[in-house]
């Protein structure tokens, strides 16, 4: 697998729908990935994803219906769930206590910080499920960004039934899906999309 410059798989990650089939990736492979893409930003870092892997290929067969018969879904060497998760309040004395343990804080700063955290998910319903969606996308794009800087290929879909997803496979309540990436090989080269000029998209200090 080749490495590229950041510009170079910025610029050259395109929504790919069309997958080698017979393009395999090892287990390990895939969790190699999904530990570029668990490295990315979230809020207090409370690491709100959980990623269900769909590798086996009668379990994408399952998979197909429920993502409204996309086909990259089955021709695609695997396809990730993004789960977003609901709960992530709760990591947080596992995560400041680690902090703690390596001498990155003081037992005073994180009993502040998950005191804050706790208030916060309680005093704003919307919150949890904000912070799920917000934080399991910035997972999504590093996981796509880390994928085509190893010349693999991705799409990401919301197209799915999320009820059928999560009864199918037994989701947990606490997870919420947030979106499908199907990876692999490219069968054929993605087509190019137009962008706005980014003129139209920056706003300078105030509306």
């Amino acid at each position: 697998m080749k490495s590229n410059t950041f510009d170079t798989v910025m610029n050259e990650r395109h929504s790919v729908r069309k997958y080698d089939a017979s393009f395999s990736l090892a287990a390990e492979e895939i969790t190699a990935l999904l530990e570029d893409a668990a490295k990315a930003p979230s809020s207090w870092n409370l690491q709100h994803w959980k990623f269900l892997v769909f590798h086996d290929q009668q379990v994408k067969e399952q998979l197909l219906p429920i993502a409204y018969n996309q086909e990259q879904v089955v021709e695609a060497s695997a396809v990730i769930a993004i789960l977003g998760d609901l709960e992530a309040d709760t990591n947080a004395d596992r995560v400041y206590q680690e902090a703690v343990d390596n001498g990155f804080m003081t037992d005073e700063v994180k009993t502040t910080l998950v005191a804050q955290i706790k208030s916060a998910y309680a005093s704003r319903p919307e919150m949890a499920r904000d912070e799920a969606i917000r934080n399991g996308s910035l997972a999504a794009m590093q996981l796509m960004l880390a994928a085509k800087a190893k010349g693999l290929d991705t799409c990401a879909m919301g197209g799915f039934n999320a009820e059928t997803l999560v009864s199918t496979f037994n989701i947990p309540s606490r997870y919420l899906p947030v979106m499908l990436i199907s990876v692999g090989k490219a069968a054929k080269p993605a087509h190019g999309t137009a962008r706005f000029p980014i003129q139209e998209a920056i706003v300078w200090n105030q509306f």
